[in-house]
């Protein structure tokens, strides 16, 4: 999220931010947020157990009065219903630790790294119905070396990250869905 915000920042840029939103009351980047003057919600899921429907209703609220244009999830770990996704088709992107369709879902890393892959990386997508399969809007790759743990190779993943999801933002934003391809 601070990627995406300090990039934003930086001028010249299709996007500016209206509201960062989590789940978690104590999410770190709520904080960092409103230190940078951005209006926060925070939505706990816990009160609602299994009521997904319900948790999404009382998360649209503050998202849909802030208005955006382009909503971009970064460390949400909910899955989101198809009633949510399709309600931001086309313009919800999402940030996924792996080269997908290789390794949808949690321990990407770890997954990675039982598989004997050569490399692994992150992805930029749209968000639709079904988990971590949308439209490929940008990847970049880094290679596993010989002494990686899932921590290493994290630690490498996520500095791609950084690089990749906003520069796939910028290009989203001025109507460019070509991937873009990161070494």
């Amino acid at each position: 999220m601070l990627a995406l915000v300090r990039d934003m920042a930086a001028g010249q840029h299709p996007c500016t931010p209206v509201l960062v939103a989590a789940n978690d009351p104590n999410a770190g980047g709520l904080a960092k947020a409103a230190a940078l003057g951005i209006p926060t919600a925070a939505v706990d899921h816990r009160p609602f157990g299994r009521d997904r429907a319900a948790f999404e209703a009382a998360l649209l609220r503050p998202i849909l009065a802030a208005e955006p244009d382009i909503l971009c999830l970064a460390g949400f770990m909910r899955i989101l219903t198809p009633a949510f996704s399709r309600h931001f088709e086309g313009r919800m992107l999402n940030i996924h630790p792996s080269l997908l369709p290789k390794y949808p879902g949690l321990n990407t890393h770890q997954r990675a790294l039982d598989a004997g892959d050569a490399e692994a990386g992150c992805t930029v997508h749209e968000v639709t119905a079904e988990l971590d399969a949308g439209p490929i809007l940008g990847q970049a790759r880094v290679p596993v070396l010989p002494d990686d743990t899932a921590e290493t190779l994290a630690d490498r993943v996520l500095a791609q990250e950084h690089r990749l999801y906003p520069a796939v933002l910028r290009r989203f934003a001025m109507g460019d869905r070509v991937p873009l391809m990161l070494g």
